[in-house]
């Protein structure tokens, strides 16, 4: 028996609600091998008479890559202390509280963001190694080829994005717990707010909200992110962050932080401690 007698697929889906977490926290410890590996690397290379450590833009690199492997941490822990909490109320006898409403639509959230998120990631600590990261003996290789499974395994990501539709479809009041969660850093950062408020406009138009699935999704991962890196990181990790993710000059690829970025105080934070 799979649980209680005519409990079995709830039993199930609960299992892959734990998947999914399993997904996002495979995905942080993925890219924390891949910034692990590469400003290792960039410590004792050398190019064109420096570190490549010491070279600017691979500073801005190995720093963006440091950015987005601390948010992808700090939300699949916050996912893990919510996964705590409602197990919790759920044994108390409680039900449809703060946390198993956040817990249900940040999973979903979380396991569509992150895990199309880590691809690009492995693929960049790969290229930090030229050519000797396309050799199967670096390891680097191998991540890459596994960063991607995430993503399909227990949702693809159509199927996440439409979940987030069907969390908020079937206890409406989970976006509210949502923003309520994004508003402990209200006033800590301008872009910030900005971004959280537009995200608030992506709900007026619910006829076309399917359409716009993977936008809005992806809107809720950043400044859930942001929310948690402004109020649980060093400034110059969530400056960083809200700049190149939530500021109208961000940019698409890694290594474009912006001049001024504290790049040594993020990379120290990524280094191996050996």
């Amino acid at each position: 028996m799979v649980g209680e007698p005519g409990r079995g697929v709830p039993t199930i889906i609960e299992m892959v609600g734990h998947t999914r977490l399993d997904c996002v926290i495979g995905s942080a410890a993925g890219m924390r091998v891949g910034v692990v590996n590469a400003t290792h690397h960039a410590e004792h290379r050398r190019a064109f008479g420096k570190l490549l450590v010491d070279q600017p833009l691979m500073r801005n690199v190995l720093a963006d890559l440091c950015v987005e492997s601390e948010a992808t941490t700090a939300l699949a822990m916050r996912l893990a202390r919510a996964y705590d909490e409602a197990d919790a109320d759920a044994a108390a006898g409680e039900q449809d509280t703060d946390a198993q409403l956040f817990k249900r639509l940040a999973t979903a959230i979380g396991k569509y963001w992150t895990c199309k998120r880590a691809p690009g990631h492995a693929c960049e600590a790969l290229e930090c190694h030229g050519g000797n990261g396309y050799v199967e003996e670096s390891g680097m290789p191998r991540l890459y080829r596994e960063a991607p499974l995430a993503s399909i395994w227990e949702g693809s990501g159509n199927v996440m994005s439409l979940d987030v539709l069907r969390a908020l479809a079937r206890t409406p009041r989970a976006l509210e717990v949502f923003f309520s969660e994004l508003e402990q850093a209200g006033g800590a950062d301008a872009r910030l707010d900005a971004r959280v408020r537009g995200l608030r406009d992506h709900f007026a138009d619910p006829a076309t909200l399917e359409t716009r699935a993977r936008r809005v999704v992806e809107d809720m991962a950043l400044c859930l992110q942001g929310s948690l890196l402004v109020r649980h990181t060093p400034a110059a990790v969530a400056d960083a962050f809200c700049a190149s993710r939530l500021g109208v000059d961000g940019g698409l690829e890694y290594g474009t932080l912006p001049a001024g970025t504290d790049f040594e105080a993020i990379i120290e934070r990524g280094r191996p401690q050996l």
